[in-house]
């Protein structure tokens, strides 16, 4: 899987990688409210090498971070702070993490546009995961004797199928997520007791993904949608 998605990365790119143009940047803010509290809003605190893949013009070399909290590729120019702009035209590459700046709708309709990871590629459906901030307020109690507790950030990880534009979270819970492939329970329980799957690893959540698409081609002439979900 990752070499496929390094071939992707290649077809778009030039012989030699240029310097990251200023037609792909804008000026962005820097971060400072979480700044006192322990952990880190940035997948990685140092900027890290990274290709960026724009559709148009072709691929750069840069320096890049990801700013989980404003949802952000970072990248420094001197003193002065930019992120990469949020287009679905313009890929990024770190750390064998593919970004891609998606327009994405859930089931129901609702909006979920940003920067999500491509973990799968399939003819029919991709898997991508989404890195989320989770935030713990600083306790105050026991102010007066000096037990304050300091705030947390700590980055969470989510799944979701997307086919046709459109996602549904793939719960990291065994319950959880056979619920939400209801349809193919029974076989998937079977599955993941004969090969042991574990949800929360990623390469077996992309195997037991991978059999419910093969379970429901076997279903003749009714929908075939992974997204579609009848008992």
């Amino acid at each position: 899987m990752r070499k496929i998605l390094q071939l992707l990365f290649l077809l778009f790119s030039p012989l030699l990688f240029a310097q990251l143009p200023q037609s792909l940047i804008q000026p962005a803010e820097e971060t400072h409210m979480f700044d006192e509290y322990d952990g880190s809003i940035y997948k990685s605190i140092r900027y890290k090498d990274a290709s960026v893949i724009d559709e148009k013009s072709g691929t750069f070399d840069a320096k890049l971070r990801y700013n989980v909290y404003s949802d952000a590729l970072e990248f420094k120019k001197g003193e002065d702070l930019f992120m990469l702009s949020k287009n679905p035209t313009s890929h990024a590459r770190i750390d064998g993490d593919y970004f891609y700046y998606c327009n994405f709708k859930t089931q129901r309709g609702l909006k979920r546009h940003g920067y999500y990871v491509l973990v799968e590629l399939h003819e029919k459906y991709r898997i991508y995961k989404k890195y989320h901030l989770k935030v713990k307020e600083p306790s105050k109690t026991g102010a007066a004797n000096g037990n304050n507790t300091a705030g947390r950030v700590q980055i969470k990880t989510k799944y979701y199928l997307e086919e046709r534009g459109t996602i549904m979270e793939l719960p990291m819970n065994k319950k959880e997520l056979l619920a939400t492939l209801s349809d193919k329970e029974e076989e998937l329980k079977k599955y993941i007791k004969k090969e042991r799957i574990k949800v929360k690893k990623e390469e077996d959540l992309i195997r037991l993904v991978s059999r419910y698409n093969a379970l429901k081609s076997t279903d003749g002439n009714r929908s075939r949608s992974l997204l579609t979900r009848r008992n």
